[in-house]
């Protein structure tokens, strides 16, 4: 949804994010302060193996469209999308906790600024041989159109 407002334009999926709270049948009102745990490392064999092997796809499914309008999940969401062919009862829990981090935050949105410049920057990084994994490099980006993230 894109709203005007006196500052300027307001990018927002709060009804999206409704929607897959229902989806996913978070009942509780939790609220969490981040979407990932601080320096977490997850495996493929991590916890006990889920019996329902349909809601996690679906849920990070859902979630990978966020990050257009919620950077600040980008990086968690990028995590769990990792493991959705080895469902585990942990992977399930790194789930729950981005999705208790939208309950507190679902109705932040981005800001264009009408103030702002039209000025286009972008930055990147490069982490080489990181996951313990499988010993592949993660690399990250973020665009700016002004003072405002676009991807």
């Amino acid at each position: 949804m894109v709203a005007q407002s006196p500052k300027g334009y307001l990018l927002s999926l709060t009804k999206y994010i409704s929607d897959l709270f229902q989806r996913a049948r978070l009942s509780d009102n939790r609220t969490i302060d981040t979407p990932v745990e601080t320096n977490a490392r997850y495996s493929p064999t991590d916890g006990v193996p889920l019996s329902d092997q349909s809601l996690y796809p679906t849920i990070v499914g859902n979630l990978v469209y966020l990050p257009v309008t919620r950077p600040d999940i980008a990086h968690a969401v990028h995590v769990v999308s990792q493991f959705v062919t080895t469902l585990t009862s942990v992977h399930l829990g790194a789930v729950l906790r981005i999705l208790r981090y939208l309950r507190g935050t679902r109705f932040h949105s981005l800001l264009f600024p009408s103030t702002s410049s039209l000025e286009l920057r972008a930055y990147n990084d490069a982490d080489w041989d990181s996951d313990p994994n499988d010993r592949k490099s993660t690399t990250g980006f973020c665009v700016f159109l002004g003072d405002s993230s676009i991807s």
